[in-house]
C-alpha cells in the first residue's frame, strides 16, 4: 500500500502548488484578455494552466517536479525550458520517459535548420545544446526573445558547454576572447573536458588580440584538454603567422605570448614565467649549439624564398633589405621585438653563472651581434604606441636593448625562432637585414638543410592526432613547417591534406613521413592526399608513400589533372630525387584500404601491381577514373588481385569504361573471397547487352560468398533489372542482400514486375535495396505499388526525383 499511497501524496502536493500559484498566473493570462479586440480566447486547460505555473518557479519546486508520478511529470516536460528540461533528463529515463521528441521540436522551432540527410542523430538534446552554445558564442540567438531559453539562474554557455563534441571557429576568430575571458574560466574548463573536435572555416586576418586569445584557447582545449582533431577548411589566402600558430599548437607546443597572462595549469614551478631554456632545448631535441642551428635554418629558407633573386643579391650590399609579411607581429604584442620578448634575460629564470656552450660556432656570434646592432640603430630610443587591430600591422618600433648573452638562453633557437623565420613572406610596410651569413648561404643551398632538427615528442606537451587542411594553400614557408613538425608527430594517426597546392613541396612531405616513420612509437595510420596536380605521376606518388610509411592502414591519394612539373621548380629540386622513385621492389606494408583517384591518361599496369603485391593485408580497394591501355592490362591487375590480395573483400571501381572488358568483369564476379563489388558508371552494358546480362546473372548465381552489388549508373533500364531478378530465383545459390540500382533508367513498370518475381520465388527478406534517381515520376500510382510490394521483401531506400528537371538541367548545359 506504500506506492498508492505515495502516489497520492505527490499528486495532491502537485494540486496544492498549482492552487497557490494558479490564482496569480489566471489574473496574469486574463488582463490581456478583457482587453483583445479579437474578442475572448479559449482558456487553456487546468492542467496546463497548473503547469505553466509549476514550470515558472522551478527554482523552488524542482525537487518536487523530479519525485512526482511519471504520467503527471510527462505532462510538465513540454512546458519546461531548456534548463530544467536538461537537468530532469536523468530522472525522466528512471520514470521510463523520453525527451527526444520535445528536443527535436525545440530544434525546429528555434533552430530552424533541417539536419543533413546524411547525418544520423542519435540524441536531440546532444545537438540542440551544441548548436546552443555556438549561436549564444557567437551572439546569433538572443535568449531573452524566448522564455525557453531565457532563465536568469543559469549561464547559457556554462549549463551547455558539457554537450559541446565539436566547435567551430570562423572568421576573424569570433568567439575565441569571450572564452579565455575570466567571466567564463568554468565554461572553458567544461569544455576541456567535452571538447573532441576543433574546426577553422573561412578564416579572415586577425588582430593581435584575438591571436592571442587564440593560443590561450588552444593550450588549454589541446595540451590541457581532450580535443584529439583539428580541421582547416576554405581558408583562400592563409595569414602565415595564424596559421603556423594553429599547427604548432596542434603539434603539442606551448610558449605563453608576450604579455599574455601564465597559465594556471602547467604547475606551481612554471606560474608566471616563461618556459626554461632547457625546456626549449628539450621541445627541439637539438644537440647542436642553438644559434648555429638557427641561422643555419634561415640561410636556408632564404635560399629557397629568393633562388630566383640570386643575382641581385649577389651584387647587392652584404646587408640587403628585403620585406616580410607583417602580419607575423600578430604573434607579438605590438611594438616589441619578438625574440627579445619571447626570450627574457637569462637571470628571469636562469642562474646567473651560466655559460654558453663552448661549441657554439663564432660565426654564429657575429651574425648575432651585427643582426642586433643593426636593429638597435633601425629602432628609436622612445617606445612606440601600440598598433591599432587592423586586417593587416605594420611593424611599430620600439626600444630595443641590448642583448643578454649571459647563458644558454640568451641565444634561441625554439619552435618559435622557426615560426618568425618562415613566416616571412615578401609584403610593403616592413622591413629586416639580413646579415652576410643569411646572404652568403644564398648560393649553393642544399634542400636537405631547409628542415630543422629533429623533435623531440617525449617533452612536448599533450598534441591532436588528426589534422585535417581542406582547400588550404601552403606556401612554402607553411609547407616547410608542416613538414617539419611531422618529422617527429609521433602522436598523429590521421592525416588528411586536400587540395593544398603542395607542388613540389610534396617531396619535403614525404621526406618527414619517412622520418617519422622512423621514430619510436609512430601512430600515423591513415593519410588522405587529394590535388589538382601532382610533380609526380599518381602511381609513383603511391609507391612512394608506401615505402615511406609501410605501416601505414589507410591511404586514399587523388591526383584531378596530369603529372606536370612545377614552374618555377623549389631550388635544388628540377627533378624528384632518387630515393623517393627508386625502381626497387617495395618492401610489404600494412595497408587494408587504398583509394585511388586518376586523372585523364592510360595508366602503368605494371606500376599498380607491384603496389597490390606487396598489400597482402589489403581487405579494401578502390579505383576512381583509371584507365588502362588495354583490356589485358586490367585483366593484369585482377588477376594480381586474385593472386596476392587474398584478404581482399571489398572492390569498387567509378567512371571507368569496363564496356570492352565484359570477360574481366565476369571473372570478377566469379571470386569467391569478394563480398562486396561496385561498378559506378562503368557503362557495364553499353555492348552485347543480350549476350553479356545472362552470363553475369549466371555467375553471380553461382557466387555464394558476395553479399552487395553496386550497379549505379550503367543504364540497366527495365530489361536489365527483370534479367538481374533471377539472381534470386530457386534454383541460385546467391546469398546477395544489398543492391544498388540507382540511376539505371529503370521506370514505374518494369520495378513492379520486378516486386512480382521476388514475391513468386518467395526469398524473404534480403536486405537493401538502393532505387535513387530512376524514372519512377513518370506513373506516381505504379511506382508507389511497386514500392509497397518490395518493403515486405527488402528495405527500399529511394526519393522523389523529378528526372523531366534533370534532364532539362542536362541540356541546358550541353
Amino acid at each position: 500500500m506504500a506506492a498508492p499511497e505515495a502516489w497520492r501524496a505527490r499528486s495532491c502536493w502537485f494540486c496544492e502548488v498549482a492552487a497557490a500559484t494558479t490564482m496569480e498566473a489566471t489574473s496574469r493570462e486574463a488582463a490581456p484578455a478583457k482587453s483583445s479586440a479579437s474578442g475572448p480566447s479559449a482558456p487553456p486547460a487546468l492542467f496546463e494552466l497548473c503547469g505553466r505555473a509549476v514550470s515558472a518557479h522551478m527554482g523552488v519546486l524542482e525537487s518536487g517536479v523530479w519525485a512526482l508520478p511519471g504520467p503527471i511529470l510527462q505532462s510538465i516536460l513540454p512546458l519546461l525550458n531548456i534548463y530544467y528540461l536538461e537537468r530532469i533528463e536523468e530522472t525522466a529515463l528512471k520514470k521510463g520517459l523520453s525527451t527526444q521528441a520535445i528536443w527535436r521540436r525545440l530544434w525546429d522551432e528555434l533552430m530552424k535548420t533541417r539536419p543533413s540527410s546524411l547525418e544520423s542523430v542519435t540524441c536531440w538534446r546532444a545537438k540542440f545544446m551544441e548548436a546552443f552554445f555556438s549561436h549564444v558564442l557567437r551572439g546569433t540567438i538572443d535568449v531573452s526573445s524566448d522564455r525557453r531559453l531565457c532563465d536568469q539562474r543559469f549561464s547559457p554557455l556554462l549549463h551547455s558547454s558539457r554537450h559541446v563534441r565539436q566547435l567551430t571557429i570562423c572568421n576573424m576568430l569570433q568567439g575565441a576572447t569571450e572564452l579565455v575571458a575570466e567571466p567564463n574560466r568554468r565554461v572553458l574548463e567544461t569544455l576541456a573536458s567535452s571538447l573532441h573536435t576543433l574546426k577553422f572555416r573561412h578564416l579572415l586576418f586577425s588582430d593581435v588580440a584575438a591571436q592571442q586569445s587564440l593560443r590561450q584557447l588552444l593550450h588549454q582545449l589541446i595540451h590541457h584538454g581532450a580535443v584529439s582533431q583539428v580541421s582547416l577548411y576554405s581558408w583562400p589566402v592563409p595569414e602565415s603567422a595564424l596559421f603556423i600558430l594553429i599547427l604548432t599548437m596542434s603539434a603539442g607546443f606551448w610558449q605563453p605570448g608576450p604579455g599574455g597572462p601564465p597559465c594556471r595549469l602547467c604547475g606551481e614551478a612554471s606560474r608566471g614565467r616563461a618556459p626554461s631554456r632547457d625546456e626549449g632545448s628539450l621541445l627541439l631535441g637539438s644537440r647542436r649549439p642553438r644559434r648555429d642551428a638557427a641561422e643555419r635554418c634561415a640561410a636556408a629558407l632564404m635560399a629557397s624564398r629568393r633562388k630566383s633573386e640570386a643575382k641581385q643579391i649577389a651584387r647587392a650590399a652584404p646587408a640587403t633589405r628585403v620585406t616580410r609579411r607583417s602580419t607575423q607581429e600578430s604573434l607579438t604584442a605590438g611594438g616589441t621585438d619578438p625574440k627579445r620578448d619571447l626570450h627574457p634575460p637569462a637571470t628571469s629564470h636562469e642562474a646567473p653563472g651560466t655559460k654558453r656552450p663552448s661549441s657554439a660556432p663564432a660565426t654564429s656570434s657575429s651574425a648575432s651581434a651585427s643582426s642586433s646592432t643593426s636593429s638597435s640603430k633601425r629602432a628609436p630610443a622612445s617606445s612606440a604606441p601600440q598598433p591599432k587591430p587592423l586586417k593587416r600591422f605594420k611593424r611599430a618600433t620600439g626600444k630595443k636593448g641590448p642583448r643578454t648573452r649571459q647563458g644558454s638562453g640568451a641565444e634561441s633557437e625554439d619552435l618559435y625562432d622557426f615560426v618568425f623565420i618562415v613566416a616571412g613572406e615578401k609584403e610593403d610596410g616592413e622591413e629586416m637585414e639580413i646579415g652576410e651569413v643569411a646572404c652568403g648561404a644564398l648560393d649553393g643551398s642544399d634542400p636537405s638543410c631547409l628542415g630543422l632538427p629533429a623533435l623531440e615528442a617525449s617533452q612536448r606537451f599533450r598534441s591532436i592526432s588528426t589534422l585535417e587542411l581542406f582547400t588550404v594553400p601552403l606556401s612554402t614557408e607553411a609547407a616547410l613547417t608542416l613538414c617539419h613538425l611531422l618529422s617527429s608527430w609521433v602522436s598523429l594517426e590521421s592525416l588528411t591534406l586536400s587540395y593544398n597546392g603542395l607542388g613540389s613541396n610534396i617531396f619535403r612531405l614525404l621526406d618527414s613521413l619517412r622520418a617519422l616513420s622512423g621514430q619510436a612509437g609512430c601512430r600515423l595510420r591513415a593519410l588522405h592526399l587529394s590535388d589538382l596536380f601532382s610533380p609526380l605521376p599518381i602511381l609513383e606518388l603511391t609507391r612512394a608513400i608506401v615505402r615511406a610509411l609501410p605501416l601505414l592502414r589507410v591511404l586514399s591519394i587523388r591526383v584531378d589533372h596530369p603529372s606536370q612539373r612545377d614552374n618555377p621548380a623549389v631550388p635544388g629540386n628540377a627533378g624528384p630525387p632518387s630515393h623517393i622513385i627508386g625502381d626497387e621492389e617495395i618492401p610489404e606494408n600494412c595497408l587494408e584500404q587504398l583509394e585511388m583517384g586518376f586523372p585523364r591518361g592510360a595508366q602503368p599496369a605494371p606500376l599498380l601491381c607491384s603496389v597490390l603485391k606487396a598489400s597482402g593485408s589489403l581487405q579494401q580497394l578502390s579505383l576512381d577514373s583509371a584507365t588502362f591501355a588495354s583490356p589485358q592490362d586490367f585483366g593484369l591487375v585482377l588477376q594480381t588481385l586474385k593472386e596476392y590480395n587474398l584478404a581482399l573483400k571489398r572492390l569498387s571501381f567509378h567512371d571507368m569504361n569496363l564496356a570492352d572488358c565484359q570477360s574481366e568483369v565476369l571473372f570478377l564476379l566469379q571470386n569467391l573471397t569478394l563480398q562486396e563489388i561496385t561498378f559506378s558508371f562503368c557503362r557495364l552494358f553499353e555492348k552485347r547487352p543480350a549476350q553479356f546480362l545472362p552470363e553475369m546473372v549466371a555467375a553471380m548465381k553461382g557466387n555464394s560468398t558476395l553479399k552487395g552489388l553496386r550497379l549505379p549508373g550503367n543504364r540497366l533500364g527495365n530489361a536489365g533489372l527483370l534479367a538481374l531478378a533471377d539472381v534470386f530465383s530457386e534454383d541460385s545459390s546467391s546469398s546477395l542482400c544489398q543492391l544498388d540500382i540507382s540511376s539505371n533508367c529503370i521506370k514505374p513498370d518494369g520495378l513492379l514486375e520486378f516486386a512480382k518475381r521476388l514475391e513468386r520465388w518467395g526469398r524473404g527478406a534480403f536486405g537493401h535495396l538502393r532505387l535513387f534517381q530512376n524514372w519512377l515520376d513518370q506513373d506516381a500510382v505504379t511506382a508507389r505499388e511497386a514500392i509497397r510490394r518490395l518493403r515486405a521483401t527488402c528495405h527500399v531506400v529511394s526519393d522523389s526525383w523529378d528526372s523531366s528537371q534533370a534532364f532539362a538541367d542536362y541540356v541546358s548545359t550541353m
